[in-house]
């Protein structure tokens, strides 16, 4: 516990607001005992939140665990960011069926950096503490490793759900990925963590961190684990790899867009997880979702300035929805799109345009947006990769839903 004193809410309205969309406190019992104290003495719980450099584009499946620790915070609770860049040189395997590449010092620290800033678009920047756990574990000698490990078994270390599958399917498992939960634990032992958060796939982690600091004389730390939040596909957890994902630092039209796109099934569980709106707003959520009344998409629509309002402002959400129902719904082109000078080419080929604006990598991708009907000028479909364009000043080029272009002679 820290020692600055503050002002605490009661515990009831502490824990109704820690359960909010948690998968699991372990246990709930500690945690109750620690906010207790916490009252007792007026103190500060520690609160843990590792940050994973490998992955420094945050998106709304971040925001979730984010959330939580913001929501410690607002209790007035101390946050504390742990930005991997020992760690990451390892690599967390969680999740993963083959080793993770692994990061330089300092690409973790330009990472950690990156991921810092992005998540101060939730957390109280001034009331969050920033360490890196290179200032502890690079100290650490040889034989301060050994006797840590000695603190696990192997036969522990393998109950792991990822090292079991990789285990039994003969995929190989270096040695250095059975140090990353010992080495996590030790930035729970190096804080003095209270409470540590982390998404579903970081449990097992989260419990070496309590046998570990309960090794080293420490009482342990509660875990809190939040649910791994599905992508905008409404199949695969977010991911920029799955391309289902809305990012906290995209641009308005894109948050928004992107949250329209999602399935029915998911409406609940992103107002619950990813925004801060009240218990009564959800219940109102949920029976409208039910009544079979209401359009699922006036609903998305609020999500979506929800969403646009928490990561930029009202204003701008506003004109996102705006923006959004003049392209989508009047089919009108937006006010403000990219020019593109042409001069040079007084006649293109219609995939030789299209990659020239880079709204394709290559031409064989260019080709399939053509073959798929996502491809018009000033409003007439191009079907045939064959067909050659006369380069006008001002004709409007549109790819896809979102992919306008101006073309300049």
């Amino acid at each position: 516990m820290s020692n600055i004193k503050t002002n605490f809410p009661p515990l009831n309205e502490q824990m109704d607001v820690i359960k909010r969309g948690a998968s699991e406190i372990i246990p709930e019992d500690e945690l109750v005992k620690k906010i207790e104290k916490s009252l007792e003495t007026n103190s500060q719980l520690i609160i843990k939140l590792g940050c994973d450099p490998s992955r420094p584009d945050l998106h709304i499946g971040h925001s979730v665990v984010l959330r939580k620790l913001a929501q410690f915070q607002s209790l007035g609770h101390q946050a504390v960011l742990i930005i991997g860049d020992f760690t990451g040189m390892i690599g967390d395997p969680s999740g993963r069926n083959i080793t993770r590449p692994s990061l330089t010092l300092e690409e973790a620290r330009k990472n950690g950096q990156s991921y810092f800033e992005q998540a101060s678009k939730i957390l109280d920047k001034e009331k969050t503490k920033i360490v890196h756990n290179s200032d502890w574990l690079s100290k650490m000698s040889f034989e301060d490793v050994i006797r840590l490990a000695s603190k696990y078994t192997v036969a522990r270390m393998l109950e792991r759900d990822d090292f079991t599958k990789r285990y039994k399917t003969g995929v190989p498992i270096s040695m250095h990925e059975l140090l990353y939960p010992l080495a996590q634990a030790m930035d729970s032992v190096a804080i003095k963590s209270d409470v540590e958060l982390g998404g579903t796939d970081q449990k097992f982690n989260l419990l070496v961190g309590r046998d570990i600091q309960r090794e080293h004389g420490l009482e342990p730390q509660v875990i809190l684990t939040m649910p791994l939040i599905v992508g905008t596909d409404g199949v695969e957890k977010m991911s920029k790899s799955y391309d289902n994902y809305i990012g906290i630092s995209d641009s308005p039209k894109d948050i928004y867009g992107r949250t329209l796109s999602i399935p029915d099934s998911l409406i609940y569980n992103y107002f619950e997880l990813a925004t801060d709106v009240s218990k009564d707003e959800l219940s109102e959520i949920k029976n409208k979702l039910e009544d079979g009344e209401t359009n699922p998409r006036n609903l998305k629509r609020q999500l979506a300035r929800t969403f646009v309002r928490m990561y930029y402002d009202e204003q701008t959400a506003k004109n996102a929805e705006e923006e959004f129902d003049k392209i989508f719904i009047k089919k009108d082109v937006p006010d403000d799109i990219p020019e593109f000078n042409l001069s040079a080419f007084p006649e293109i080929n219609i995939m030789d345009l299209i990659v020239k604006v880079e709204f394709a990598p290559s031409k064989g991708e260019a080709r399939r947006l053509v073959m798929q009907g996502g491809v018009s000028i000033d409003g007439e479909k191009i079907n045939d990769i064959k067909t050659s364009i006369k380069i006008k000043d001002g004709q409007i080029l549109k790819v896809g839903k979102r992919k306008f272009a101006k073309l300049k002679k």
